[in-house]
């Protein structure tokens, strides 16, 4: 379906289109569009039109399963795109800012967000790439994870959040940075997003032997795998009093080895984050990486998916063809 273009000026002159179109989930595996009336704004809310969305792998199982019983289900959360319309309240932002943030059900032309949800993008940072979401939560994860001088750490999972958090952690004050994972092409990435070194889960204990001292674990271990085999890879590699940082999404019950984690005297991180306010603050000093040029996410989007193709930016997620590592929606 076309996007049917503006009607008519809106506030402060920018054009409103007559539609919004939005990915639905219709069933398993499959999407449509629908096209619905323009939002509203409210007290202390924000109209932005989404110029690039990032599919999420917390959004796969969901895909995969279909609509809930209760009704329809709409995909989204890592949009960038620009203010079209402000409602009262809502002081720092104005009409034409560039803008990200965790935006709920951001997959459509536009969505409607809560103020304190929408971060702006600093002069600079490219909207394309700009996806403020999911730096955010590695940027948060990274200021609750303590990492002291000369550090040894281990990053499971080099995935899209993996690579992100290598590219912040290369400029950090690390002595040496291990990642893992199973698939040859995404330690290939690792490796040229700064990894000192990248290795199979098979391979990994070989790393443990460090400056001539063969007991030597990692300090700080990075779970970015949201798996139960990279869990376990986790609390094996860890050093007594070491730290394990969770920032894989689990959408399944594992086990822990509890065991493990008390003998070795653990600080276990929950990387995650659920406050807004926290998570405002995490995105926008991850767009000043991105802006000073220390973090660049346009070397991690490898796929570019239009709005009518969503299912095929899931089947690229679920797959991971070589070379994947982030696909993108644009709807410009």
């Amino acid at each position: 379906m076309d996007n049917p273009g503006p009607t008519g000026p809106g506030l402060f002159g920018l054009p409103v289109p007559a539609g919004n179109r939005r990915s639905v989930l219709v069933g398993p595996r499959r999407t449509a569009i629908e096209l619905g009336s323009v939002p509203s704004v409210g007290v202390g809310q924000v109209l932005v039109r989404v110029r690039h969305n990032g599919i999420c792998a917390s959004d796969l199982h969901g895909w995969e399963a279909g609509p809930p019983a209760g009704g329809p289900y709409y995909f989204g959360h890592e949009p960038v795109g620009e203010v079209v319309e402000t409602g009262p309240g809502v002081g720092e932002l104005r009409p034409g800012d560039q803008v990200t943030g965790r935006l709920a059900q951001s997959m459509a032309d536009l969505v409607v967000a809560e103020q304190i949800d929408v971060v702006r993008l600093p002069p600079g940072v490219p909207a394309a790439s700009a996806l403020g979401e999911p730096l955010g939560c590695v940027v948060e994860g990274l200021r609750r994870t303590r990492i002291d001088v000369a550090d040894r750490v281990a990053i499971v999972g080099a995935g899209f959040m993996g690579l992100c958090l290598l590219q912040v952690l290369r400029h950090s004050w690390t002595s040496q940075i291990v990642a893992i994972d199973p698939r040859a092409d995404a330690r290939e990435a690792a490796l040229s997003h700064g990894a000192d070194i990248a290795v199979g889960p098979d391979e990994a204990k070989s790393c443990l032997p460090f400056l001539g001292q063969p007991d030597t674990a990692f300090d700080v271990v990075f779970e970015a795998s949201g798996s139960q085999p990279g869990l376990d890879l986790g609390t094996e590699l860890v050093r007594e009093h070491g730290t394990l940082s969770i920032l894989g999404y689990h959408q399944a019950p594992r086990t822990v080895d509890m065991k493990a984690w008390n003998f070795k005297a653990l600080d276990v991180v929950n990387a995650h984050v659920r406050d807004r306010s926290r998570m405002r603050e995490s995105v926008a000093r991850g767009l000043r990486l991105m802006a000073t040029g220390r973090v660049d996410l346009a070397t991690l989007i490898t796929h570019r998916f239009a709005l009518d193709q969503v299912d095929r930016a899931f089947e690229a997620l679920a797959t991971k063809p070589t070379g994947f590592i982030k696909a993108v929606v644009d709807l410009v």
